[in-house]
């Protein structure tokens, strides 16, 4: 008789990956990371416990758009009050805050529940080449 298998959370063991955003595409990276983050890489993909990877991505600022993106897509965010409703434009978002841009894209792609907001934190966005976690010893993603 066959069985499904179904991971343990003792059983997962996680990695770090070291991503580089320079000229790639936003959302085909984006769509990339959260396949990592979820853990839907490893055959032992369990879809309620967190089974996904350490992601971080370095030089944030030098990800590119498609098309007109850059000046036609809208970051759209509200205070909660009543004429709280603030527009930005991706080009503008992209010089102030790329992390932003690039996390916004990720968190889009993974579950909108408690887990998804556990596999978002496991996700480290970096404008420059620098990052703090050299101690991990990520590898690079390809």
């Amino acid at each position: 008789m066959r069985t499904t298998y179904m991971a343990k959370p003792g059983e997962v063991k996680q990695e770090w990956y070291v991503v580089d955003a320079t000229d790639q595409v936003l959302g085909r990276l984006a769509s990339r990371i959260a396949t990592i983050l979820r853990g839907k890489h490893k055959p032992t993909y369990t879809p309620h416990l967190d089974m996904g990877d350490y992601v971080i991505v370095v030089n944030a600022e030098k990800v590119r758009l498609t098309g007109k993106k850059l000046e036609q897509k809208i970051y759209f965010r509200h205070s909660g009050y009543p004429g709280g409703a603030r527009y930005e434009k991706y080009a503008h978002l992209l010089e102030r805050k790329p992390e932003l841009a690039i996390r916004l894209a990720v968190k889009g792609m993974l579950p909108h529940n408690r887990l998804g907001r556990k596999m978002l934190k496991k996700l480290k966005v970096y404008r420059g080449p620098d990052h703090p976690h050299q101690a991990q010893q990520p590898k690079p993603l390809k």
